[in-house]
Order: structure tokens, then sequence, then C-alpha cells
């Protein structure tokens, strides 16, 4: 675990700044991280220097970064510098690429000119496209997919936790019913669909343009540390059919076919059977953004993910309306019809303010760090399972988690868990009542444990129910933080153990 507070962060700013250049810092701004949860800082020194520091969450993904950086660049690619690194608190100090995101030129661009797609950015989007084939081509082939964070290739797995992504975080939010059998058929006809595509290629992963910087009208990349092996089609899709982009379908074409050309300067291009899974592709894009915007909006409450949900929804509506994907997925399309049929999925206003208590019930690895508070208030228990016996280190719960009947018997048999539930117990509810009476609208309970698998899960399962009985008028909120690294089996819960909304009515 790196060692955060061993030295306060503007003093290893200095530090770092002090490596990079030879004026002492004069100023600090803070930069917005938008979905990421990373800090980023803009250090200003003397004599107009600047650079930006960036505190990561997860060590794993810092080396990814850090490692792709430095391949990328070796073969000349439009990446920021890697200045200098802090091991130990995870900081690091990078090139400042300015402030214009393709994002911010499209959306200034259609101000001025108006339309749907100022003529001005068919070129600048042409450039970006250009640069494409290039990562996924000439960089898949000097990156260390040993660094790839979570996993080395968007595969099976990778695919299937984007899909649940969406079940659980916007489907199950937001109400939209479903046949959870047949739902579940769909996706694994999904899946065997999209793995028929060629999957050797670097896949950037968030190929959008908020990760597209714009400097002396030449296109920069950043953000692309969940890179791994993959197919072509996933990256293009991202940025054409990115929502808020809002690009229209005639242009989307050309630019399509504009890659393409692109593409065949690096190998050969079989463009129709590129198309025949493209489509496959948007859609899982479009689905994996729809989780996030679920996971952020409806559950995080940060309004401004939910305006993203209209613009997502009209892409669907294209796609369903122009063929869908060339595989059979009855329950998927109904489910994506009836979202498309809800008003309320078409102008989403921002959520009102959160009135009455909230407890916040997780499970974590220390492996991984202590979860943030997205309250901003620093309240609340953390509790530390390790003293009781690890279902993990026997092998028949190696691809178990604590939503599962066997280990679930497995630990109710130590007579250890029933006296460790029965203090969280009596502690948290009585902080509980007294926040409640008092007004609070925010209490924290977090369980760790080695790997967030087992021993957390369960007592998070157990507090939540019993919080959500015990006082009916108090909203929990529960949270597994390391669902998407569990093993496959178990991303999908089993019958007897459904997994919880993360906010329960």
């Amino acid at each position: 675990m790196r060692l955060r507070d061993r030295e306060p962060m503007n003093d290893v700013h200095r530090r770092l700044f002090a490596r990079y250049s030879a004026t002492a810092i004069v100023s600090t701004e803070p930069i917005a991280a938008d979905g990421s949860q990373r800090r980023m800082v803009r250090l200003r020194g003397a004599g107009g220097v600047t650079a930006i520091a960036v505190t990561g969450t997860d060590p794993e993904e810092d080396r990814a970064f850090l490692a792709y950086s430095k391949a990328f660049r070796s073969i000349g690619l439009p990446v920021p510098e890697v200045y200098a690194v802090d091991e130990d608190t995870g900081i690091y100090l990078l090139e400042d690429l300015g402030d214009v995101t393709l994002f911010r030129a499209l959306t200034q661009a259609r101000a001025a000119e108006g339309g749907e797609f100022p003529a001005s950015m068919l070129p600048v989007y042409r450039r970006v496209l250009e640069a494409l084939p290039r990562f996924q081509v000439e960089g898949g082939r000097v990156v260390d997919y040993a660094f790839a964070y979570p996993r080395a290739a968007f595969d099976r797995p990778s695919m299937r936790w984007d899909l649940d992504y969406f079940k659980y975080h916007f489907v199950k939010l937001a109400k939209v019913p479903f046949n959870e059998n047949r739902l579940e058929r769909d996706a694994e006809r999904f899946v065997e669909f999209l793995l028929e595509a060629d999957g050797s290629h670097f896949l950037y992963r968030d190929f959008q343009s908020r990760n597209v910087m714009l400097r002396d009208d030449a296109p920069w990349f950043i953000d692309y540390q969940g890179g791994r092996r993959g197919a072509l089609q996933y990256d293009v899709a991202s940025l054409l059919y990115d929502a808020k982009a809002a690009i229209p379908e005639p242009v989307r074409e050309v630019l399509l076919d504009h890659y393409l050309d692109a593409l065949a300067t690096h190998l050969p291009v079989d463009r129709e059977r590129f198309r025949a899974h493209y489509r496959g592709y948007v859609l899982i894009r479009i689905l994996q953004a729809m989780g996030a915007y679920g996971y952020r909006g409806f559950y995080e409450r940060k309004a401004h993910f939910l305006q993203s949900v209209p613009p997502a929804v009209g892409n669907l509506e294209r796609l369903l309306a122009t063929g869908f994907v060339s595989v059979d997925l009855p329950e998927l399309r109904t489910v994506l019809e009836r979202i498309c049929a809800t008003p309320a999925f078409r102008s989403i206003a921002p959520p009102p303010p959160v009135t009455g208590l909230t407890v916040r019930v997780g499970s974590f690895s220390y492996r991984l760090g202590l979860p943030d508070d997205p309250s901003g208030h620093g309240g609340g228990f953390v509790f530390d399972c390790r003293a009781i016996e690890n279902p993990g280190k026997h092998l028949q719960f190696a691809d178990r988690t604590g939503l599962d009947p066997e280990v679930v018997r497995f630990l109710e048999a130590d007579p250890a868990v029933a006296g460790f539930l029965e203090g969280v117990l009596v502690l948290v509810e009585r902080q509980v009542a007294v926040y409640e009476g008092r007004g609070f609208t925010s209490l924290d309970v977090q369980f760790g444990c080695t790997g967030g698998q087992h021993r957390s899960v369960y007592f998070a399962e157990r507090l939540a129910r019993a919080i959500a009985a015990k006082f009916p008028s108090v909203r929990v909120v529960l949270e597994h933080r390391e669902r998407g690294r569990w093993p496959i089996l178990t991303t999908r819960p089993s019958p007897t153990h459904p997994a919880p909304s993360p906010a329960r009515p």
C-alpha cells in the first residue's frame, strides 16, 4: 500500500517540480477530472513554466499509464511526457497540454457556426482518426500488456462486466423491467458474436472527445491507462458515438470511411468484415457508457452524468432504427426499446437534493487502499475483517464471493463471525439512531478484507439488511468496490443471493 501520508502533498509537488524545472512553484490550479477519481493540479513556475501533478488512486492503474506513456513516446505518438514520479505517494508530473479538449472545441464551434456538426470540425476529427490506427497497430506492438489494467485483453470477462454494469447500474436503478434469464442468454450470445472479431490490437478503451487535447490545432491523447488487447472496432465506435458530441449519422459514415482509409495504410482491411462487427461494438460501448451514467448519476447523484443519458438514448434509438446488430438478441432489444420509449430518459432534470439520512455500506480490498468518501463528510466506520478465517484460502471458494450460499455457510459456522457482526451492529445502530435524530444526512460504513471478495462482502450485506430492516426511513446504499475484479463466475450473483440495488427506494 502506498504511503500517502508520509509527506504533505504540497511538498511532493515542490520536490517533483524541482526535478523538472529550475524555477519554484508560484501558483497552483486544481483541474476537474470529470469521471476520474484522480486528483490533478496545474503547477505554475516563473516565466510561464507549467506542469500537471496527478495523484492516482490505484497503483496498478498508475503503472499502466506510466508504462504505456513511455512506450507510446518511444515511437513518436502524441502523448504527454512524464517528467517525474514519486512511487510512495502515487504522484507524478506530466507535460501540460492545455485546456482545450476535442469536446470543448466542438462545443465552441457549434456556438460560433451553428448546425449539427460545424464544417470546421471535420478536418479536426479526421486528424484524430488518422492517429487512432497508430495507437492500435504501432502502439500495440510496443506496449507491454503485463501492465494492462485490470485485464490484458477486452475478452469475455471484460465484456460480461460491461454488460452487467449496464444491467445493474442503469437498467435496475432506472427500474426498467426485464427477464433476467432471457437477458443472460442474450448477453452470452452477444459476447460470442463480439469475440469473432480480431482482438489482437491495442484497444484504447476510452477513446472519446474529452480524452483528446488540441494544442496548436494538433491532437494529443490522454487517459489510455485502461488500454488492453482488443478489437479495432471498439475505439472508433467510442469516438463516433460519444453521447454528448452528438455527431450526425451521415458525418459518422464519412468519418468511419476516413478511419478505414487510415487503417489500410497500416494493415490489410476487409471493410465488409469490419463493418459486420462494428455495430456490435457500437452497442456494447453505448451500454458501458450508460452503466457509467447510471452509476455516477443515479447512485452517486452527480447530475452532470445524467445529462448524458438523453443523447445516449438517441444513439440507441438510431441503432435500433437502422438494423440493430446482426445477431438475434430479443430480450436485450426489448429492454432497449423500453428505454427509448420512456419519456423521462429524453430530458433528465437534476436529481432533487438528498434529504434524510443515507447510510453507505461497502466492501473493499485493503490491497487497493481505503475507499473514497463521495459525500465529502469524511465520517463513519471502517471495520477490518481480516481476523476472521479467510474462505479465499480454500480452493473450493476461490471463484465464489460472500454473496454465495456456500461461502455464507462456511463463515457462519465460525462462532467468531457472529460475535464480530454483533459488535458492529451495536456500534453502527447506535450511530444511525443519533445521526437520524440530529438530522445528519450521511454515514459511511466500510468492511475491508484481503481481496474484497469474501468476508467483507458478507458483512456488508448483513449490515445493509439489518439497517434497512431496523430503520425504514433511512436510505441504505450498498456497494462492493471490487465487484469488477471478482472471478467471472461470480460477477453474476446466485439466485439465492441476488445483487442488491445500490440504492434502496
